[in-house]
């Protein structure tokens, strides 16, 4: 029988992507604030002066959700 964290495995994950999009080192966590700020802000402003994307959007989320588990 599958569980629910089945889904983890089959994500399409690509490693300091989201570092990448933000502008921090690949080696440092991004604070949890940033992360809210972005997931809160419309899509096409600007947050820590990065354009908010869909695609970052969904980055954002599947971060968040990494750090609960």
């Amino acid at each position: 029988m599958p569980t629910k964290d089945d889904w983890i495995g089959k994500a399409k994950v690509k490693p300091g992507a989201l570092h990448k999009q933000l502008g921090y080192p690949v080696g440092h966590n991004i604070p949890t604030s940033v992360l809210n700020r972005v997931q809160n802000a419309r899509e096409g402003t600007r947050v820590n002066g990065h354009a908010v994307t869909p695609l970052m959007k969904r980055r954002v989320n599947f971060a968040l959700n990494m750090r609960k588990k």
